[in-house]
Parts: structure tokens; sequence; C-alpha cells
């Protein structure tokens, strides 16, 4: 089935799936209400990574020039980032799971008020900080991190696949 898929059309898809899923994390925090965590938070930088590089990937592989290696940089580049993605997401749900201890930042102490005043204000403001530690939402027992990370994961491989796509056919044309 990936042998249908056009390589040209491989950083169009992964740009349409990077503004999906950020799309549907800012809908779950605008629209929704579910307030991001601290890794939550560092979960969606790799999206925007990707969707400019996707972006001037596909653009720039719209016509075969002899920048050939421009948008497989870009797509490796795209790779990299959704490879780290699923990396922080694993870490994060196995947080969440209490599988393994979170970072301090926004699993521990740090998350209480200091001081009376402090804790006034946050009250007064309705700041509240969520947990990395506790799943906000879940579905069939799997978490948003752990969606996260399956997304990340297969735009990963489909980024990859573009570089992979091209070395391969550049080893034809070699040979």
């Amino acid at each position: 089935m990936l042998n249908t898929i056009p390589t040209k059309s491989l950083p169009w898809i992964v740009l349409a799936a990077s503004i999906a899923t950020l799309g549907g994390a800012y809908f779950f925090e605008h629209v929704l209400g579910y307030m991001p965590c601290h890794l939550c938070l560092q979960e969606r930088i790799p999206y925007m990574i990707a969707i400019v590089a996707s972006l001037m990937a596909g653009w720039m592989a719209r016509e075969s020039t002899k920048l050939e290696w421009v948008p497989v940089g870009l797509m490796g580049l795209c790779a990299l980032a959704f490879a780290f993605d699923t990396g922080l997401s694993a870490y994060h749900a196995g947080v969440e799971y209490k599988w393994w201890p979170g970072p301090e930042s926004c699993t521990g102490a740090a998350l209480v008020a200091s001081s009376l005043e402090a804790l006034n204000a946050e009250l007064n403001n309705g700041m509240h900080i969520p947990r990395c530690d506790a799943a906000a939402w879940t579905l069939f027992g799997v978490s948003l991190a752990g969606y996260n990370m399956l997304i990340a994961a297969g735009l990963s491989f489909l980024s990859g696949l573009y570089v992979f796509r091209f070395r391969r056919q550049s080893s034809d044309e070699a040979a």
C-alpha cells in the first residue's frame, strides 16, 4: 500500500497530518477546556517545525530540480523531529501511567503555591497548572500523550520513507 503513495505527495500528507494533530491539540485546549501541561506544550514543538519543513519540502519538490537534496533534508528534519516527539510522548505517557517519575516542575511540590499571597492570587485568577502525571483525557485507556506517540511515530515513518525513496532512487540511477 505504501508503494501506491507518490513520493512527491508525502510532504503534503505530513503537512496535513501535522496541521490536523496540532489543530486537535488546540481544539482540546480552547474548545473543550483541557489545559496542557508542560510536557504537552513541548510535544507541540516538533509539529510546528514539521509544518514549516514539510510545506517547504512539498513546495520545492513540485518540480524536479538540481536541488532535490533540499526537500530530502527537510523531510529528514521532519523524521528526526517526529522521532524525538515519539520518545517524548512515550516518556509523558509513562509518567501518566506512573511507570517512572516525571519532571519535578509539573509533578511535584513546584505545583504548590509557595506563599499565602501566591495561593490567593492563583485562586482569584482561576489559575490552574495541570499536572504531567495525571492524564486529563483517555479513550480506551490511552491518554492523549499515548495517541500523540502513535501519531508521531507514524509521521516519523512517513517522513523517513521520503528520504529512503530518494536514496533508493539515487542508488538505482547510479547503477
